[in-house]
């Protein structure tokens, strides 16, 4: 019998290249997204069906649970990769964009782990990968919001992996630095202000961030392959996969260093 996977934001970037990739592996692909509109791509491949699902949502993830669950008889594998960026100053930050990015990133995964729990417990089995980032591991200027939603899917997976444990349910955390999507593009970023040190400060993160994700040529295919292999060989343990040169790099970094030294390396190369 096919394997299938559940994959949130499916409609774009990582989401939309592991949808394809499972499905060219030969694995059933429910691809998720706001709205079908976003599935034009995907929709004509014979692995892939696409449902309309907002993380952000509790009715919306309901809605689509019980037309997937009545669709697909098992599901094996849940990916939770829908995700956003909000990079701003904490005195500049907006109400509304601070809701936007704790629900989609940190509630988004809450609310679908909890929607499908009962589905994996029934089966006895499951897997879900909850997609972290590197800001999930160490802090970055102007990454107040971000890197605090990331810190908070590694600790929600990390706690609900005990839970689940005695029930055959698995959990794991992916991080990874910027890969060439359009991702870094779509951020949502605060706007020129009067304050100097605040726009070359935004200036200089956007471009070196920018600058990395397309020097990142490979990161892309490597993350794919082993969220792949992640799925193919669940490990029951917890366990938290950090893919990439960068992302390992800094990592390594942050432990060996110490927050004193790590803080004065970021520093330098961010804020002078």
């Amino acid at each position: 019998m096919k394997k299938t996977v559940l994959i949130t934001g499916a409609a774009g970037g990582i989401g939309k290249q592991t949808a394809l990739f499972f499905a060219d592996k030969g694995w059933n692909v429910i691809a998720t997204m706001l709205s079908l509109d976003e599935a034009e791509s995907l929709k004509f491949h014979s692995n892939i069906k696409c449902y309309e699902l907002d993380v952000a949502c509790s009715e919306s993830i309901e809605s689509a649970k019980q037309k997937i669950i009545l669709e697909n008889p098992k599901i094996d594998v849940i990916i939770n990769n829908a995700g956003v960026g909000y990079r701003s100053f904490v005195e500049l930050s907006e109400d509304k964009k601070i809701d936007a990015i704790i629900n989609i990133n940190w509630l988004g995964v809450v609310k679908v782990c909890r929607a499908f729990i009962p589905v994996f417990r029934v089966q006895k089995s499951g897997l879900f990968i909850n997609i972290s980032s590197i800001a999930g591991l160490v802090n970055l200027p102007l990454g107040s919001f971000y890197h605090s939603t990331k810190q908070a899917v590694e600790s929600f997976s990390e706690c609900m992996a005990y839970e689940l444990y005695d029930l055959n349910i698995k959990v794991c955390t992916v991080q990874f630095g910027n890969a060439p999507t359009s991702f870094q593009k779509n951020v949502t970023k605060c706007s020129t202000t009067s304050v100097k040190s605040y726009n070359d400060l935004m200036n200089k993160v956007t471009d070196l961030l920018q600058k990395k994700s397309n020097k990142n040529t490979t990161l892309t295919p490597l993350i794919i392959n082993k969220l792949y292999k992640i799925a193919e060989n669940p490990n029951k343990e917890f366990r938290r996969y950090t893919i990439g040169f960068d992302a390992n790099l800094m990592k390594f970094l942050r432990r060996g260093l110490g927050y004193k030294l790590f803080n004065c390396l970021i520093r330098k190369y961010t804020l002078k």
